[in-house]
């Protein structure tokens, strides 16, 4: 999932917040629903926001459902840009650097 850190705000890109599909898998909907009970704004036209004080809570949710082997990696895995200073260690374990194109 492409995201930003501003002013101590986790932005989760609005196109890879999982998607809530009421004849979907229970585990997909389950995370979309755990995703939003955390987020500070979770509105399908923009993107959602995470305040840093669920960082912890936010990487314990990205690690869990991501070893349930339901979920690929690249929707339990927050991509930065290469060109962001540093990703905070409440969200290394679930962090990459997305190369620039």
């Amino acid at each position: 999932m492409r995201v930003k850190i501003d002013n101590e705000v986790l932005f989760i890109h609005r196109e890879d917040v999982p998607k809530y599909n009421k004849q979907g898998s229970i585990v997909r909907n389950s995370y979309f629903w755990a995703l939003r009970a955390i987020a500070g704004r979770a509105n399908s036209r923009y993107d959602w926001e995470f305040e840093s004080e669920v960082w912890i809570a936010l990487q314990r949710m990205l690690i869990s459902f991501g070893e349930s082997g339901y979920l690929p990696t690249k929707e339990t895995l927050l991509e930065f840009d290469e060109s962001t200073d540093a990703i905070p260690p409440e969200l290394r374990l679930v962090s990459t650097r997305m190369p620039q194109p």
